[in-house]
């Protein structure tokens, strides 16, 4: 469904979306594979936006920082997305930045602390950081 670079991409887009700190990051509490499920399914209409996206997010960041978004430094990629988010971009994109962001912000909440049926939240991590009772 994405190429291998477009993974890297989305998976560091999602772990500066959701920092690790007392826990899991992102992708390490779900969301690639809440993401990876509902790819198949909810949002399989939505591939090609993330295509188009992951691209445009890559060649901004090789355009203000050499290299892709993935090899950034934490604070660039930071920078770089509040700029995205304003959709404050040096770049063409053949989509609107901004809403590119606000998708990917909320597929990525909705993995992290979705119900871990739904492949994210994996064993109920985001439940817990919120102090939701999880029953083993």
């Amino acid at each position: 469904m994405f190429t291998e670079y477009q993974h890297g991409t989305l998976r560091a887009l999602v772990n500066r979306i959701i920092p690790a700190d007392d826990y899991p990051n992102g992708w390490d509490g779900g969301v690639g594979t809440y993401l990876e499920r509902q790819f198949a399914h909810d949002l399989q209409p939505l591939i090609a936006t993330y295509r188009v996206g992951l691209d445009a997010l890559d060649a901004e960041a090789r355009a203000v920082g050499g290299v892709g978004f993935a090899d950034l430094a934490p604070a660039a990629q930071d920078t770089l997305l509040e700029a995205v988010e304003h959709s404050a971009v040096t770049t063409p994109w053949p989509i609107d930045p901004e809403r590119f962001f606000r998708t990917v912000v909320t597929h990525a909440a909705e993995g992290y602390y979705s119900d871990p049926g739904n492949g994210g939240n994996h064993g109920g991590v985001a439940w817990q950081m919120v102090g939701f009772e999880v029953n083993a």
